[in-house]
């Protein structure tokens, strides 16, 4: 019985000791539950190297304290990642701390809806455009920076807003956080990025064949419409160039609908074939249009009349320019120019002429018909821009969104180039002949361009991420085969000086952490509470005297030698 009894207790003691565990790991459970404050997308900044110099944010796991732009003098940022809002910006001040390569924990950029895939906000034009020039020298500033630290951009939101307000009020008053005082603390728990194994580029070329005379055995003489589809920005998942050159894509697609319908009438059919191709790697030197142009046999290379390349067309007000290699006094050149500028003027559009002779031994490419002019192609860029940009710049980085199109831009620039293109096919050079008249059955359609456009302004296309049978890749071949014979692929190995890096995007938990501080005083508290806890039960189970002698010291024995 003394047995039974004394086993009875000892297993009604392990069990209440079980109880006392669980409510411990249940009290540590609730309160990192409740510490989560918030939970939002983030997008990295890219991480690459070029000619083996590193570039970007070099690191992608996140775990320090939350501060804002108004910590104190002198503070400690080695372990902080700044919430900096854009609208709040002070250039100058992250340039510095980039540059001076002062310590930082990290970044954390907040970006206003207006450059969201979904809506664009209601703020005025003046302060958009404003916030796309702030936007376009900070991404500018860090994509040539090696970072050694982790950088991400966020959309502004009411959980990300409600926690910057209340660090921005403790970094005013003078307590910003530290493990110490405690404060908010962002976690990205990811693996450090991987690089990016033989990424590839994928173009796309569709065809329309001309109508030979009969008896005609000459090759028919060849046009070709060229638009490049990736793009290249800070954030890569972000990167969706609605302009650049998204505004190109949809151009390309609208004039192959539109010549699709002609060809498909043996009377209508013109005596030049129609090559449209869709290219990949345009930022990186036009590398996927060097290779599309090496595949061509001789024979088809030297039947192309003249490419029309077409690259940021949906933002421009009233004034395009034509870009070429060759000098304006050039036979070939003097006729492309006056046949645009012919219909442009009937359409109330200024048409200017660039001229910028190419170096061949340059590996830099600043407009896609270059690599047409490198094998002696007659070319030309059509485009709202008038300077030639530098590399990685204006190919579609964050600040170009959806906002800052406009779908009727590329409307007129369709019908300018179809118009164009028409008359030197069927011969009306010089006559005020509208093909493409609106109303008509051959008029451009408005909600065809918008429904591309804003396909486009929702797709990052950076080209080392897009895989060769990407959604997007084969839509685009899709859509292409509906209009035009002959639809193929090729896939290459993005080459060059360039090399990648995964870990594009990731989730950011926020989580309000408590200071050393309450946290010594709790495990005070539940120490305290445990102690007194196991002392009632070891008395209700087994006794005051069992209790006391497990503090009691054991009586020492001496061992006798002999």
């Amino acid at each position: 019985m003394a047995l039974s009894k004394n086993s009875g207790g000892h297993r009604g003691m392990q069990e209440s000791m079980y109880s006392v565990i669980a409510l411990v790991f249940i009290l540590v459970a609730c309160v990192e539950l409740c510490d989560a404050a918030a939970a939002i997308d983030v997008y990295r900044l890219i991480q690459y190297d070029m000619s083996g110099s590193a570039y970007g944010s070099r690191f992608a796991a996140l775990n320090h304290h939350a501060a804002s732009l108004h910590f104190p003098p002198g503070a400690d940022l080695s372990r902080a990642v700044l919430i900096i809002p854009l609208r709040e910006l002070n250039i100058t001040f992250v340039r510095e701390y980039i540059n001076q390569k002062k310590p930082l924990g990290g970044l954390l950029f907040l970006l206003p809806d207006i450059f969201s895939f979904e809506n664009g906000g209601n703020k005025q034009v003046h302060e958009k455009e404003q916030l796309k020039n702030l936007l376009a020298e900070l991404e500018q500033l860090l994509i040539h920076a090696n970072i050694p630290y982790p950088v991400y951009f966020a959309f502004e939101n009411d959980e990300i807003d409600t926690v910057l307000a209340d660090i921005k009020k403790n970094d005013a008053i003078g307590q910003p956080a530290t493990a110490t005082t405690g404060g908010y603390k962002l976690v990205i728990p990811t693996p450090e990025p991987k690089k990016v194994a033989s990424p590839t580029i994928t173009n796309i070329q569709g065809w329309l064949s001309g109508l030979k005379a009969d008896g005609d055995t000459n090759q028919l003489p060849t046009i070709a419409i060229v638009a490049s589809y990736d793009t290249f920005g800070a954030a890569p998942a972000l990167s969706v160039g609605s302009d650049s050159n998204g505004s190109g894509v949809v151009a390309l697609l609208e004039i192959a609908r539109l010549f699709s319908l002609l060809y498909s009438n043996p009377k209508t059919r013109g005596r030049y074939n129609l090559l449209f191709g869709l290219t990949s790697g345009g930022p990186y030197n036009y590398n996927g249009t060097q290779k599309w142009l090496r595949s061509f046999d001789q024979r088809l290379r030297e039947s192309i009349d003249y490419a029309i390349c077409l690259n940021s067309i949906g933002s421009w007000d009233n004034e395009l320019w034509i870009h070429v290699s060759k000098p304006p006094e050039n036979a070939y050149i003097k006729q492309i120019f006056e046949g645009f500028s012919n219909v442009a003027e009937e359409m109330d559009i200024k048409v200017g002429l660039k001229h910028k002779k190419i170096n061949i031994s340059n590996p830099r490419v600043a407009r896609e018909h270059e690599q047409f002019s490198r094998l002696r192609v007659t070319a030309a860029t059509l485009s709202e821009i008038s300077t030639a940009p530098e590399l990685l710049q204006g190919t579609g980085g964050l600040y170009d969104s959806r906002q800052f199109v406009n779908e009727t831009a590329i409307t007129r620039v369709v019908k300018l180039v179809a118009e164009s293109l028409a008359r030197h096919i069927y011969g009306h050079q010089g006559k005020n002949v509208q093909i493409f008249a609106d109303g008509g059955s051959l008029a451009v359609n408005p909600a065809y361009i918008q429904s591309w456009l804003d396909l486009l302004s929702q797709t990052p296309r950076v080209a080392p991420f897009l895989s060769k049978n990407d959604p997007f890749v084969m839509a685009l071949k899709k859509e292409l085969a509906d209009h035009t014979d002959e639809v193929n692929m090729q896939h290459e190995v993005l080459e060059g000086v360039f090399t990648f890096y995964d870990s594009t995007s990731a989730r950011l938990n926020i989580y309000q952490v408590a200071s050393v501080t309450f946290d010594l005083l709790l495990l005070l508290v539940l120490g305290s509470y445990l102690i007194v806890l196991f002392s009632f039960l070891v008395i209700t189970t087994r006794g005051l005297d069992d209790l006391i002698s497990l503090f009691r010291r054991p009586p020492s024995r001496k061992v006798k030698t002999a």
